[in-house]
């Protein structure tokens, strides 16, 4: 869409937050089939439906009676939560999700474990709600949600003073090479003023939207919350989703944290998913539903007709920044405000085969706010 070509990442090209659409559906099976992909997707949706009122059940009520017996609140707790979070992946055609570890340097899985304690740190890109799932099977771990003062209504210079604009085509020429996307500066990095912890169903409710304001909810430091950790707390530092075509500007999540990590350890990760089809629609959700988010899109998956997939890739522990064999240089060569933040990016870029992008979540405030069609 032209209108939205000023939100193109000038480095790469990259369109970050509008969702990735499948070749033209002008195709006979696509149309004779569609009765048959609008009754899956109602019953797949019927169910998953239930399988979340189930979880708030167990969570909110039966847990909450088991609070005075830890032991076994605990146990209830985690074993409804993996259960039920597979359960949904297993009826939106998740049969098989492969995990591998990718290490740094070739040969080097000495150290290949990936068993998140309490208190440990998951830092993964975000892209949509089944990696909030998937997370949940696996880890059971503790969500959180950044806190930030959101962007000005009017646009920000960048950092350095200098208007950031990508320009498609060739630099000279006529037509469609002389055609230039109106130039529109990068916003700039804002601090995050603190973190909110996360039921799983708000989690997967917050999906594509962005941080909300100090104003609108109490939040406490990073550390508190994972100092206070029964379970591993997993940190997306991109702070909203995109649609996986890259890795967003992260925030700085970590201000404070020194490299090598001695408080914890810090486990990197990625996820991927594949392009759309027109028998497969896309798994990212970059754009929040207006309401009952992401019910939307949970129809729209729902109603695929192929098994579904996604890839995720690990790093070893043992090269991961909370080693104290880490070298920081070798990753990062000159000295930046967050260190840790800096590190995961461009370790999650990597073993992902992900680009990095340089608009972040102020940048999507702009986007939804002219999708949703409150600028002009």
């Amino acid at each position: 869409m032209e209108k939205f070509s000023a939100f193109r990442d000038p480095g790469t090209g990259i369109q970050p937050f509008l969702p990735p659409v499948p070749p033209s559906e002008n195709d006979l099976w696509s149309t004779l089939l569609a009765p048959v992909r609008v009754t899956f997707a109602v019953s797949r949706s019927l169910v998953v439906m239930l399988i979340a009122v189930l979880h708030f059940i167990l969570a909110n009520v039966l847990c909450t009676l088991l609070t005075p017996v830890p032991p076994l609140h605990r146990l209830v707790e985690e074993a409804s939560t993996r259960t039920l979070s597979r359960l949904a992946l297993f009826v939106l055609g998740f049969l098989w999700i492969p995990e591998e570890k990718v290490a740094r340097k070739r040969g080097n899985l000495s150290d290949n474990s990936w068993s998140p304690k309490a208190g440990d740190i998951i830092v993964s890109n975000w892209s949509s709600w089944i990696d909030i799932l998937w997370l949940s099977y696996r880890f059971n771990p503790i969500f959180i949600l950044p806190i930030a003062e959101g962007p000005e209504p009017s646009v920000s210079p960048a950092p350095d003073g200098e208007t950031v604009s990508y320009r498609p085509g060739r630099k000279m020429g006529t037509g469609s090479a002389a055609i230039s996307a109106p130039a529109r500066t990068i916003s700039p990095r804002l601090p995050i003023c603190g973190f909110r912890r996360m039921s799983l169903l708000s989690m997967i409710r917050a999906t594509g939207r962005t941080p909300q304001s100090p104003s609108s909810s109490s939040f406490t430091s990073l550390e508190d919350i994972r100092q206070s950790a029964g379970r591993p707390v997993v940190v997306f530092p991109e702070c909203t989703t995109s649609n996986g075509r890259g890795l967003l500007r992260f925030a700085r999540v970590f201000e404070g944290y020194n490299v090598p990590v001695k408080e914890c350890n810090v486990f990197i990760m990625c996820t991927r998913y594949n392009p759309p089809t027109i028998f497969q629609p896309s798994l990212t959700h970059s754009i929040p539903s207006s309401a009952l988010n992401p019910l939307y899109h949970l129809f729209t998956i729902a109603g695929a007709l192929s098994p579904q997939s996604m890839a995720v890739r690990m790093l070893p522990l043992s090269e991961s920044p909370s080693s104290q064999l880490f070298v920081v240089s070798e990753v990062v060569p000159d000295l930046v405000v967050d260190t840790l933040s800096e590190v995961c990016a461009i370790l999650i870029a990597r073993i992902g085969k992900m680009k990095r992008i340089g608009l972040g979540w102020e940048d999507k405030v702009s986007f939804l706010d002219l999708f949703s069609g409150r600028r002009k």
